[in-house]
């Protein structure tokens, strides 16, 4: 009754232990993208660097480069973004380099917006100016060819006395 059911029979690739489920786990299909998240309650002071996809629904104030950027209602950016694909649905201030821009309805974009493809769905707001280009993140130069207005100190310490260091790094595991 207790024993051993067929589906608990002897599997060659089953195997209890955790060091062997966290080497199955992490020996997922390379083509797999990862998502890093920044929750609504998080605030980021600092350049966050991804492959992958980031998904932003808090506060971030720095630089942002990622394949894959999506700025969810509610959420603040404060600095440039550099994107392969963009989709914002809260407010976004700085520039913006990507190949695919869409701004939802919800959307508000103070700066510039370098791009490939640009989408604005009605009542999405977008002040500043648009520039279409082909390879809009393929040149390294782009990237670095206006340097940031705003020099933001990461390692400021903040008023509890903790150093507010922050940077997001996914990794590859």
């Amino acid at each position: 009754m207790f024993g051993n059911s067929k589906d608990n029979a002897a599997d060659p690739n089953r195997d209890s232990s955790p060091a062997q489920q966290f080497k199955r786990s992490s020996t997922a299909p390379a083509s797999q993208e990862m998502t890093s998240s920044i929750s609504s309650g998080l605030s980021i002071v600092g350049k966050i660097v991804g492959q992958g996809k980031v998904a932003i629904f808090g506060h971030v104030e720095g630089e942002v480069h990622a394949s894959t950027v999506q700025i969810g209602n509610g959420a603040q950016v404060e600095g440039d973004i550099v994107a392969e694909e963009l989709t914002i649905g809260g407010r976004v201030k700085g520039t913006i380099r990507a190949n695919r821009v869409k701004l939802n309805s919800t959307a508000v974009v103070e700066g510039d917006i370098y791009h490939r493809s640009l989408a604005i769905e009605e009542n999405g707001q977008f002040e500043g100016m648009s520039r279409r280009q082909e390879n809009v993140i393929a040149t390294p130069s782009l990237i670095a060819a206006k340097p940031s207005a705003q020099a933001i100190n990461v390692n400021e310490q903040g008023t509890d006395g903790v150093n507010q260091s922050h940077a997001l790094v996914p990794s590859d595991g």
